[in-house]
Formats: C-alpha cells, structure tokens, sequence
C-alpha cells in the first residue's frame, strides 16, 4: 500500500483551513481550533511547513503564520514533499534516496519510474485551492480540540 503519513496528512488538512480563511495570520492554537488536531501536532507541522516557501512564520504579540502563496499556486505535491520528502514508489525511482541491491539486472529497471512520474504529475495537478473546492464550510470550533477559543485569535493582519 502506499501511503501517506499521518503528518503529511495532517499538513494538508492545516493547509486547506488556512486557504479558506486566506490572507489571516493563524496560531497553532487557532488551527487547533478549526482542525481539531492538537496544539504541539499543529505547531510541529506548521513550523516545517514555515522551513518552505510555503508558508511564512510572523513573530510578536499577533504572530502567527500564513500562506506565502494563494492556494491556487500551492500544489498538493509541494506540501507533500516538504513534509515526506521525494515521493518515489520504490528504491530505483530518480527521486528515491535509497539504494536498490538488485538495481543493475532489475527487469523492472525503468518501469517504475513511469508509475512514480504520473503520481507525481497528479498531485502536481492539484491545487491546494481544488482541495477546498468542495469542502467550504463555515468556521466551526472545535471546542477541547486542544485549546479553548480567545478574544486574540484569528487576528488579521
């Protein structure tokens, strides 16, 4: 099975909310608010998503983070491969950093390679802001999702 990890996951999740309250400074508490994720899950992933040209970190009082970007120039695969690293199907993938024992007389060397293209050309394809198509609704906190709400969050800048 391929799969993603929680925390990637969990870092396109904090993404989409912050591309549907576009343009606002959130905390890791806000986004704990509006995702339910914990407050140390949502502060880890935001300060790695910060470490990309993905999202930008704002000291202060009224700090916080935002997107760099509009959601429509932030691709799933960018998120992706802050948070994971290269996404290579198997060991013998131009993206993979591992090493295959057998890759010299592989009957499949080359053929993967196709494989991991498309799937790297899909999530290319998809948006951030294609993500949050479908799935508008309305700020709804999460109470006891690690924090309880505060007159300071969702402060604009």
């Amino acid at each position: 099975m391929i799969k993603l990890s929680k925390m990637t996951d969990y870092g396109v999740v904090i993404m989409s909310e912050m591309a549907r309250i576009e343009g606002r400074i959130l905390t890791a508490p806000d986004l704990s608010l509006y995702t339910g994720l914990k407050v140390p899950t949502a502060a880890k992933i935001l300060r790695a998503l910060a470490k990309s040209s993905l999202l930008t970190s704002i000291r202060g009082a009224h700090g916080g983070y935002r997107l760099d970007r509009r959601p429509d120039q932030i691709s799933i695969a960018e998120i992706v491969r802050v948070l994971e690293g290269p996404v290579a199907v198997t060991s013998c993938v131009d993206e993979s950093h591992d090493d295959c024992s057998v890759e010299t007389c592989c009957p499949m060397r080359g053929g993967w390679e196709k494989i991991n293209r498309a799937i790297n050309t899909a999530m290319e394809e998809v948006t951030l802001a294609d993500m949050c198509q479908d799935s508008q609704k309305p700020f709804t906190p999460m109470v006891g999702a690690g924090t309880e709400p505060t007159a300071t969050n969702l402060v604009s800048e």
